[in-house]
């Protein structure tokens, strides 16, 4: 148990409970994004279509006793704008986690091809150091060549 030390400067304070709730951003993340996944597909239009068709038919058809949103549909609006509003910065948010997941994979490939670059001058020098070193160096068809002319002129002073 904490000790109280009110107006003990030779003690610390004891911790105090935050105000904001506590909660997990990557946890969050990741559900706004299975959320903005779900709200991009055929599938959640079609279930929203047939909600709201639903909701139509009821409140058009049933007896008036059991009608609970008349004509205007107040009540679907007010629906339809509440889960537009927390449908929008969920969106949102998924978006800036996959421009952040876009901008590491960005930098990884920016190295990759820094690194390949490199990769590719080094080899470059060395091809041209293998070819200045071989164009020192004396070739099978130079050396039958100059075999050749020695036989020749040895055969010529033969004679």
């Amino acid at each position: 148990m904490l000790a109280d030390h009110t107006g003990r400067l030779d003690q610390p304070r004891g911790t105090r409970r935050p105000i904001r709730p506590a909660y997990d951003p990557e946890s969050f993340g990741r559900l706004a994004e299975r959320i903005a996944r779900f709200l991009g597909t055929a599938r959640f239009i079609v279930y929203m279509t047939v909600f709201i068709a639903v909701w139509m038919t009821w409140n058009i058809m049933a007896p008036a006793d059991l009608r609970f949103d008349p004509y205007p549909f107040i009540f679907l609006t007010l629906m339809l704008s509440l889960q537009a509003s927390y449908a929008a910065p969920l969106i949102l948010l998924a978006q800036n986690r996959q421009a952040d997941r876009d901008r590491v994979q960005y930098e990884q490939d920016r190295l990759v091809v820094a690194r390949n670059q490199a990769e590719m001058e080094y080899l470059t020098r060395e091809i041209a150091g293998l070819r200045a070193a071989l164009s020192e160096v004396t070739t099978r068809d130079y050396l039958r060549a100059e075999l050749q002319r020695l036989l020749d002129d040895l055969r010529e002073e033969a004679r």
